[in-house]
């Protein structure tokens, strides 16, 4: 049995990034690779222990979710920090190939 899930890239906004959502929410943002539904999870790991990467604040362990639309598990991994609107247009403009969240 083969147990590996398929990944995909998370977005987590924090400050000016996240000002269009409750700021005691503190969310993951993904796009399933089964069935391209965007979906969101708690983010679980402190910020403390994410490391600066590739020019992002990035969490490179990642995490395993489930899908709430088709049920498939997956893993995100890796889960970058954004803090501001210029750091989320260059990291679009970086990931602009990968199946990404797009701005709201």
């Amino acid at each position: 049995m083969d147990r590996r899930n398929l990944e995909t890239v998370g977005v987590r906004r924090t400050g000016w990034a996240a000002l269009d959502r409750d700021p005691q929410q503190d969310t993951v943002e993904f796009i399933c690779p089964h069935c391209g539904a965007r979906d969101k999870k708690n983010a679980r790991r402190e910020r403390a222990l994410y490391h600066f990467t590739d020019g992002f604040l990035q969490d490179l362990q990642g995490e395993v979710t489930q899908c709430h639309a088709c049920k498939q598990y997956l893993r995100v991994v890796p889960i970058v920090m954004l803090h501001d609107q210029d750091e989320t247009r260059r990291f679009e403009a970086v990931f602009s190939d990968e199946q990404l969240v797009t701005p709201h």
